[in-house]
């Protein structure tokens, strides 16, 4: 699939996911959840149910729940009614659902972007492949002996960076202008460990993701300080945001944006961009991006510095580095190299903070580091980028504040967002406990490996499911907050559980 066929169908999805019966289905809350209508498939010309919807929808007694249902194919969700054997355990329900999560290569389809390769969705209401998800899936599939699917599933994201210039939140058109977490260079080190000669083999597409998140770093000036993704500190440092080229509102969250957006104070586009940043952080929501921890109105998660997202492009250059090295050009092995050392120290300097011993965002608008505690502050610890003193210090803070009855929590405060208390997420538990046995923390890492793999146990034995994510101040209760219910399948929860599990 070329450029110009990703385009047309990006202009055939806009017709109906921003014109008029776009916004009608949406604002009258035909389905209960925003991202039914945008996953929809158009029955017949998209052109002509347009026409028609724009003939009937004057006339009375009009049904538009009825037009819909004549007009379109529903999406459907097969993971959600798979149950697996009552007396398996959790280990061998993982192993088995691998394949009810599996999906074959596309055919062009509605908003789906069609993909050449077998790929894993999470589950539930995630009917596509999701950027950072996929390589806490991978961790589970390389335990699974599932060789085939983790090298499928690279090379689908490397075809996404050829084709559309970098890895989309999703496989979906309404996803294209904004990423998510980029877990590329990981994902490739994954592979890496299966298969020889993988990093030189993916070197293009890894230099391309790169630019990609470094757009208008030779742009940016005292005076114009950020661009696109990336920010220009003060002493000179470049480091980098999470971004949205357009600043809409969500169409598979269309309703939620829009009302929220009637109750913010800051200018509809000015927010819509701020939303749909946060969502390219996989955060979405978090009082993390919020000005006022209370009030989900004040995001504005663009003037933010995240701890993670840089450490993330720290191990990028490092694998660049490290790539450039096994091809024998040492001289870009250098220059890599440099970038991530330069790139360390300015994490340690707007991010660290001595005095709460315990690495924050950093809000370049105002200058100041954000306060929020939260579990973004073990990404450096993961990536080996923290001073060792600066690790005791965060260990310090996640075994007094963070570690709860059922594992780590997101952050330590709860304002009613998915991505707070009391929810806890795997892929944050294992970045969590990675990093603290980085630096020889053992007895936490394996206290928290004990309290998260018993919350999933306990909900999966009375479920008989994996879930997106847990209520780790009450393993019994169900993960709540978001704009959805909790959803199960789940692909990273099921990654991270087996990865944890075989881990020493």
């Amino acid at each position: 699939m070329g450029l110009v066929l990703l385009e047309a169908i990006e202009m055939e999805n806009q017709i109906y996911n921003t014109g008029a019966l776009f916004e009608a289905v949406q604002l009258q809350g035909i389905f209960e959840d925003g991202k039914t209508f945008p996953d929809c498939l158009p029955k017949g010309n998209v052109d002509e149910i347009v026409r028609a919807y724009e003939a009937q929808k004057e006339i009375a007694n009009f049904d538009l729940k009825k037009f819909v249902h004549q007009h379109f194919t529903l999406p459907s969700t097969p993971a959600s009614t798979y149950r697996s054997h009552p007396g398996n355990t959790t280990s061998q329900h993982i192993h088995n659902l691998w394949n009810e999560l599996t999906r074959q290569p596309d055919a062009v389809a509605g908003s789906l972007i069609p993909l050449p390769h077998p790929y894993i969705v999470p589950g539930g209401r995630f009917r596509e492949i999701y950027y950072w998800d996929s390589f806490f899936t991978l961790l589970g599939l390389k335990i699974s002996g599932r060789t085939d699917l983790v090298q499928h599933m690279v090379k689908n994201f490397a075809y996404l960076i050829n084709t559309v210039g970098y890895i989309p939140n999703g496989n979906r058109t309404y996803y294209l202008g904004r990423s998510q977490p980029p877990f590329f260079s990981l994902m490739v080190n994954v592979l890496a460990d299966l298969k020889k000669n993988t990093l030189p083999t993916y070197l293009p597409q890894l230099e391309k993701e790169y630019q990609f998140w470094m757009r208008g770093s030779t742009e940016v000036t005292a005076t114009q300080p950020a661009l696109h993704r990336v920010v220009r500190l003060p002493d000179g440092s470049i480091l980098n945001r999470y971004w949205d080229e357009h600043n809409t509102p969500r169409p598979e969250s269309y309703k939620e944006d829009v009302e929220l957006a009637r109750h913010a104070i800051q200018q509809p586009e000015i927010l819509y961009r701020h939303l749909r940043a946060a969502a390219e952080s996989g955060w979405d929501f978090s009082s993390r991006w919020f000005k006022d921890e209370n009030l989900f109105a004040t995001i504005h998660t663009t003037e933010i510095i995240p701890v993670d997202l840089n450490c993330l492009l720290f191990h990028l250059e490092k694998i660049l580095a490290e790539a450039h090295q096994e091809s024998g050009n040492q001289t870009q092995a250098a220059h890599y190299i440099q970038l991530a050392n330069t790139r360390k120290a300015a994490i340690r300097k707007f991010c660290w903070n001595a005095s709460d011993q315990f690495f924050f965002d950093y809000d370049f608008v105002s200058q100041r580091q954000k306060q929020s505690l939260t579990l973004a502050a073990v990404f450096p610890l993961f990536f080996e980028l923290a001073t060792p003193e600066q690790a005791l210090g965060v260990e310090n803070v996640l075994r007094t504040q963070f570690l709860k009855a059922g594992g780590l929590t997101t952050t330590v405060f709860n304002s009613g967002q998915q991505w707070d208390a009391p929810n806890g997420w795997a892929p944050l538990q294992w970045m969590g406990y990675k990093g603290l046995l980085n630096y020889g923390f053992e007895e936490l890492a394996a206290e928290i490996k004990t309290r998260w793999l018993h919350t999933n146990d306990t909900v999966y034995s009375e479920t008989g499911k994996m879930t997106e994510k847990y209520n780790v101040y009450n393993p019994q209760a169900e993960g709540g907050g978001g704009e959805y219910p909790n959803q199960d399948g789940f692909g990273w929860t099921n990654g991270v559980y087996l990865a944890m599990q075989a881990h020493p």
